[in-house]
């Protein structure tokens, strides 16, 4: 089956210049991680239906092991039966587009808290601010610049000023310092529903942050993020030509049980977006309160 690289590993992007993921000039994606066994940097590009990956560091073994799931290869289509032509036209349009998963959940929730509620330039300043200054250098050759993400006892340390240097207010920071907490048990849960479960009995985490976490560490089709900002109306008005609240959302998405983060991926990608409604909301920055 075809296979598109950055559509795939996309999501696992935070922003531009992300220090977790860099694509070069060749093709080639560069990710790093905090697997179970240790740092790692992974290289990675597809020619020609092949796919050719290198990795580096105590935890390169583990990286290449994990790799076919990083890359979807357990993403099962079946029961996904596009009922709108916009979503038959982008799943046509996009058919290297798979859903993978990292298995690192912390690694997941942390940009996803950072982005809380906040325009994504904000979240994203912040992301590439604590891996500057509490991430590890890649090993291997990696690009320079990229970073891992930190271990959960460095998040448990950081200091306040850090945090509201990096621009994150305290709700979000106390977020973040309470799941590193419980890194041992989110990593170790089962499937989507056990860590949908975990996530959202601690504070600060409900139902979009978990599916923003489920969507990647857990490859979860079907993980919606109800209360996403834009979604709802991109949703309402691709499918139905007006737009839509997260229960007009839902309904909408009904057919596609077991597929609706599928379809908001295929979507967001060619989908119909509402049209412009006053100014948008404006980048702040907490370092300055």
């Amino acid at each position: 089956m075809p296979l598109d690289l950055e559509l795939t590993l996309g999501p696992h992007r935070h922003g531009n210049g992300d220090p977790t993921w860099r694509r070069t000039p060749d093709g080639s994606i560069w990710r790093t991680s905090r697997t179970p066994d240790g740092p790692g940097t992974l290289r990675v590009s597809a020619r020609g239906g092949q796919v050719a990956a290198t990795a580096w560091g105590p935890g390169a073994g583990w990286l290449l092991e994990t790799l076919p799931a990083l890359l979807g290869v357990e993403d099962d289509l079946s029961g996904f039966v596009p009922e709108h032509d916009v979503v038959k036209n982008a799943a046509r349009r996009y058919v290297g587009l798979r859903i993978g998963r990292t298995s690192r959940v912390l690694e997941a929730l942390v940009p996803a808290v950072l982005e809380q509620k906040v325009v994504s330039l904000e979240a994203w300043r912040a992301w590439r601010w604590l891996l500057g200054r509490y991430g590890e250098p890649a090993p291997g050759p990696a690009p320079e610049g990229m970073r891992v993400f930190p271990e959960p006892e460095v998040w448990r340390a950081i200091p306040s000023w850090d945090w509201h240097r990096a621009g994150a207010e305290a709700v979000r920071a106390r977020t973040i310092v309470n799941a590193a907490r419980h890194a041992v048990k989110l990593e170790a849960a089962g499937g989507s529903a056990d860590v949908d479960r975990l996530l959202r009995a601690l504070p600060g985490v409900g139902v979009w942050t978990s599916a923003e976490v489920r969507q990647r560490s857990h490859g979860d089709a079907d993980a919606v993020s109800v209360g996403d900002f834009h979604l709802p109306s991109l949703v309402g008005w691709s499918l139905s030509g007006r737009r839509a609240d997260d229960a007009e959302m839902l309904r909408l998405l009904a057919p596609y049980r077991g597929h609706r983060h599928r379809v908001s991926r295929l979507l967001g990608l060619g989908g119909v977006r509402p049209p412009a409604r006053g100014p948008r909301m404006p980048a702040r920055d907490y370092r300055s309160f």
